[in-house]
């Protein structure tokens, strides 16, 4: 049975074109090296046996030969291992890259993304698994996931992380070094991983995707160098450059401060895709002219969050733009609207900065944001506010700035398990789970009971969305009321 699964294996990377025939017995001995096996036996593969079973039963075969021990992290690694004997070297890779995208960057692209998706590095097996839905609401369409394409922390692996030897190496989950490395528990394998080098303003960057896919071809693009994230001129020079070499791709960069930045700071890296997020559709509301930059159309979008949009035929014109108006924020403060650009010598203004082309004109989305605390509001003054941490508390990154709600995977069972109590018209205060959500569910939870589950289901995504919409008001600099919007200018006016 083992000798079929590894038979149907190399089928499978025939099949996708990660193999070719004359490498297959090569990957056979590869394959069976990792198993510890010395013989084989000629034998079919199996018809109509997906990636995931072939990958499990052979991982299931490591853990009872006594190769792994029988956790997640440790059968991810292994499942790895056995994708690395398809995977072509990393050099093999790149020239067909270069090659395709010679002929067009599309092209090059939607090789490297299937690419991703055959050698598992983006399992697509976890990736169906999330839940995802739209929501309706004044700036457009709003785009909700629940995230659970991350495997939980097996309690064996967290244990055995807390006894392994501390490693250095990579120095982080970006870093170049991550292309074929095997992993340990602690961190993911990526023996299956490989890299696309880029040139951005005559620096030494790498192209990836994202193994977690929140969005349709979720890129990441990151420094050679392990440095720190900074939004500056040359920050916005890079993305523009790379709407250059890939106009079909949005392009962006989370902030660079804590609390409004994304999760890694310690790595310069930006992140982009092919998909029209709901604030790239959102319109400007209000238009605006900056002297010395007649040829720039600029205004503030319509949008929860404090976005000035800036339009051009030339990208160094643009970025001229992005970098005066950048200076000016960091320095700016407001007390009457709480904008302070810094205390007690510590910053808190910075952007998120978002490049996408339109046709032949290239613009930049520029999201306002500040990190300041107060006593009312610990976490963060423009973070989600404490009566929303039952649906999102974590920081507001540049995912969430464009419209797309990374939500945490407990959010799945406890909506459903909301769904259950409020058909049966049960306390909801009465289960350590739901506790959390009753103010917010009790509103509605009473015109539900008694209804099918699927309606309930239905108006609990629908009122998840229009509290992460809340959550993005939370997190704008200026409000959108008359106050805010007054404020607003008030800062265009310093440009």
């Amino acid at each position: 049975m083992m000798f079929e699964y590894i038979e149907s294996l190399l089928q499978y990377g025939l099949k996708t074109g990660l193999i070719n025939e004359e490498e297959k017995v090569y990957s056979r001995n590869l394959i069976l090296d990792l198993l510890r096996e010395d013989g084989f036996e000629a034998c079919e593969p199996i018809e109509n046996v997906e990636l995931a079973e072939i990958l499990k039963v052979l991982t299931d075969e490591a853990v009872k030969r006594g190769l792994i021990a029988d956790s997640g992290e440790n059968r991810d690694i292994f499942d790895t291992k056995l994708m690395n004997c398809l995977t072509p070297r990393p050099s093999e890779v790149r020239r067909r890259f270069a090659r395709i995208y010679a002929e067009s960057p599309k092209a090059a692209t939607d090789w490297f993304y299937r690419f991703s998706g055959d050698t598992n590095y983006i399992r697509r097996d976890r990736i169906i698994k999330d839940r995802k839905w739209t929501v309706d609401s004044e700036y457009g369409e709003i785009d909700i996931t629940i995230n659970l394409s991350k495997p939980e922390k097996d309690p064996r692996d967290i244990a055995a992380a807390g006894k392994a030897k501390s490693s250095a190496y990579p120095k982080c989950q970006l870093c170049a070094e991550n292309e074929g490395y095997a992993g340990r528990i602690g961190h993911p394998a990526r023996a299956n991983h490989r890299l696309i080098p880029l040139d951005l303003s005559d620096d030494s960057f790498f192209f990836q995707y994202s193994p977690y896919v929140y969005y349709n071809e979720h890129c990441i693009v990151f420094n050679r160098d392990h440095v720190p994230m900074a939004i500056n001129g040359r920050a916005f020079t890079r993305l523009l450059e790379f709407t250059e070499k890939f106009p079909h791709y949005f392009i962006g960069s989370n902030a660079d401060l804590p609390i409004v930045g994304g999760s890694i700071l310690s790595h310069d890296h930006f992140q982009g895709g092919h998909y029209t997020f709901a604030m790239e559709r959102a319109e400007i509301e209000e238009y605006f002219k900056l002297e010395g930059f007649a040829d720039i159309e600029c205004g503030i979008v319509k949008w929860p969050m404090s976005v000035i949009r800036i339009r051009g035929e030339k990208p160094e014109r643009l970025r001229e733009l992005a970098v005066r108006i950048l200076e000016k924020w960091r320095g700016y403060s407001d007390e009457t609207a709480m904008i302070f650009a810094e205390t007690n010598g510590e910053p808190h203004n910075t952007i998120t900065p978002i490049a996408r082309r339109r046709g032949e004109l290239f613009e930049l989305d520029l999201c306002l944001r500040n990190n300041l605390t107060t006593e009312q509001f610990p976490m963060g003054l423009y973070h989600p506010h404490p009566e929303r941490h039952h649906i999102k508390k974590e920081n507001i990154g540049l995912i969430e700035v464009m419209g797309l709600a990374v939500l945490p995977a407990r959010l799945d069972r406890e909506l459903s398990l909301l769904e259950e109590l409020i058909a049966d018209g049960q306390d909801l205060r009465q289960n350590a789970e739901t506790e959390k959500h009753a103010e917010w569910a009790e509103g509605f939870a009473e015109r539900l009971k008694g209804k099918p589950r699927e309606e309930i289901r239905s108006v609990l995504e629908q009122e998840v969305g229009k509290v992460f919409v809340s959550v993005l008001e939370d997190a704008g600099v200026y409000k959108r009321d008359e106050s805010g919007k007054a404020a607003f200018r008030r800062f265009i006016k310093t440009i």
